[in-house]
């Protein structure tokens, strides 16, 4: 099973102290364009089924209809690609937001911060996105998997093995409850390290920017 899982792009974010130092964040996020569409043409010359995007896609106070538009016509130029969304902190599943009022492609799901599962031939994939711009329980450690005989993929957003104050407000998940319920694969959102709570051969992962992975 091939897939590309993604998170944290934060897109249209408004790069403050870049646009200080002058026509910087503009650049930047023409480059947050570039780098996306980039990976869109390895899904379509790699024909990669599944993409996983772990939240914080976009900047919620800040996003513009224009740029969910670009990135939603290249989801069209891979419709044989399944895409999956879960909401993160910086762009919540609520009232008025581009998910709930923007007519996303057919080969997008979007979750909402109830647990769902999508059955496909090759896998079982779950999904549980924010609803909020803080959340403190997602319920994700009492997720149990519905069919062990197959591969079995959970998708969120949140904080794994969160200790200090700030981060026990955004889904705080323990490593070892998710290793206990026996995923396949992980694929988190939320800390911008790669190699965060990292172990040889580990299969619960934060990506940084884009990380193409498969098993």
């Amino acid at each position: 099973m091939k897939f590309i899982h993604i998170a944290d792009m934060h897109f249209d974010t408004p790069f403050t102290t870049l646009n200080a130092k002058g026509n910087f964040g503009k650049i930047r996020r023409l480059d947050q364009r570039e780098i996306f569409k980039k990976i869109i043409e390895y899904i379509k010359q790699n024909e990669i089924k599944y993409f996983f995007i772990s939240g914080d896609f976009y900047e919620h106070n800040s996003i513009r209809k224009s740029t969910i538009e670009y990135i939603n016509n290249l989801f069209k130029e891979i419709p044989e690609t399944k895409i999956f969304i879960t909401p993160g902190n910086h762009d919540p599943y609520i009232k008025n937001s581009m998910y709930s009022d923007f007519y996303w492609n057919e080969n997008v799901k979007i979750f909402t911060s109830k647990i769902e599962i999508v059955e496909t031939e090759e896998a079982d994939i779950y999904g549980v996105g924010f609803d909020n711009f803080y959340c403190e329980n997602l319920n994700v450690e009492n997720i149990q998997i519905k069919n062990k005989n197959k591969i079995n993929i959970l998708i969120t957003h949140g904080a794994l093995n969160a200790s200090d104050k700030l981060q026990l407000q955004y889904n705080p998940i323990s490593k070892n409850k998710l290793k206990q319920i026996g995923f396949d694969y992980v694929a988190l959102g939320h800390i911008h390290k790669p190699d965060y709570c990292q172990e040889p051969n580990q299969n619960i992962v934060y990506p940084r920017f884009y990380n193409f992975n498969g098993i």
